[in-house]
């Protein structure tokens, strides 16, 4: 793992450390075998990926497909626009943590088994 990330990824973690985006705890560089995410609140299940240019589409599809498969859920974001744009990037984060459903919403009266 890095011990230093990218300009991106420090702008945003200052901010998402030791709780200071609405006491969510945040990890940097967490382990999700067989990845490493930028950041995990383990709380809300909640990943957030930042994409610069080196980057691949089609790898990133895979990444986030395999990591919603163990009931994760990732938002992305281009580097630029953290940079650019950290306080709108940090709202959404803070949106998709506070309307995350954690446990199963039952199916209406005479739906399922």
């Amino acid at each position: 793992m890095r011990q230093a990330g990218t300009d991106a990824e420090q702008k945003p973690w200052y901010h998402l450390r030791a709780g200071r985006l609405n006491g969510l705890k945040f990890r940097r560089q967490h382990p999700v075998p067989p990845y490493i995410v930028d950041f995990f609140c383990e709380a809300k299940k909640l990943i957030v990926e930042l994409d610069g240019s080196q980057h691949d589409e089609a790898v990133d599809r895979a990444r986030t497909k395999f990591l919603e498969s163990c009931g994760l859920k990732v938002l992305r974001y281009w580097d630029n626009d953290v940079l650019q744009q950290t306080e709108a990037a940090l709202e959404a984060i803070l949106g998709a943590a506070e309307n995350r459903t954690l446990t199963p919403t039952p199916l209406p009266a005479g739906e399922g088994l």
